[in-house]
């Protein structure tokens, strides 16, 4: 028997009335928290949303150290993710990968060099926000723009390249700051 396909689900979702394709997205939203989060996001309160990532990446990134908590990059990136996916708005998605940066970057201004992977982690989150932040209209990028040119600020001196990169990615977007 073939493995379904997405092409399978939406065929078959496409001859629900409108009834049952609430109902079916009503089941999915008790089936998880994470489809709960997403629907909330999505059509709700994306704001509201967008506080409760930043509360996770902070505490993913910039962990009670004094309580021992570890740094969770990968449960920091899949937030951002998540959140993308759900809220379509380049400007939102900007500010929540902006956000990852600064988060990631002042642990390290604070408590020194961390490893390779988590250097990796920001510089690629970094990249992704550029992205976002040229896809704005020009009247919106600059306080992104600022934001972002404190960061490299701030991170000179940092090792594995780390300053190096962002101060790259930040030239290439605009080269005329």
């Amino acid at each position: 028997m073939p493995k379904p396909t997405w092409s399978t689900v939406k065929s078959a979702a496409s001859e629900l009335s409108q009834r049952e394709l609430l109902s079916l997205i009503g089941e999915l939203y008790r089936l998880s928290k994470d489809n709960q989060v997403f629907l909330h996001a999505r059509f709700a309160d994306a704001e509201g949303a967008m506080e409760e990532c930043k509360a996770i990446v902070t505490e993913c990134l910039y962990p009670d150290v004094q309580r021992d908590r570890p740094l969770q990059v990968a449960k920091a990136k899949k937030v951002v993710a998540d959140f993308c996916k759900a809220v379509a708005d380049p400007a939102a998605h900007a500010e929540l990968m902006l956000f990852f940066l600064e988060q990631g970057n002042a642990f390290t201004v604070e408590y020194g060099d961390i490893d390779a992977g988590f250097y990796s982690a920001l510089v690629a989150m970094a990249r992704r926000a550029v992205e976002a932040i040229v896809s704005l209209p020009v009247v919106l990028q600059e306080p992104f723009r600022e934001r972002l040119a404190e960061v490299v600020r701030s991170s000179s001196g940092i090792g594995w390249g780390y300053h190096d990169d962002l101060t790259d990615i930040a030239a290439a977007a605009f080269p005329e700051h």
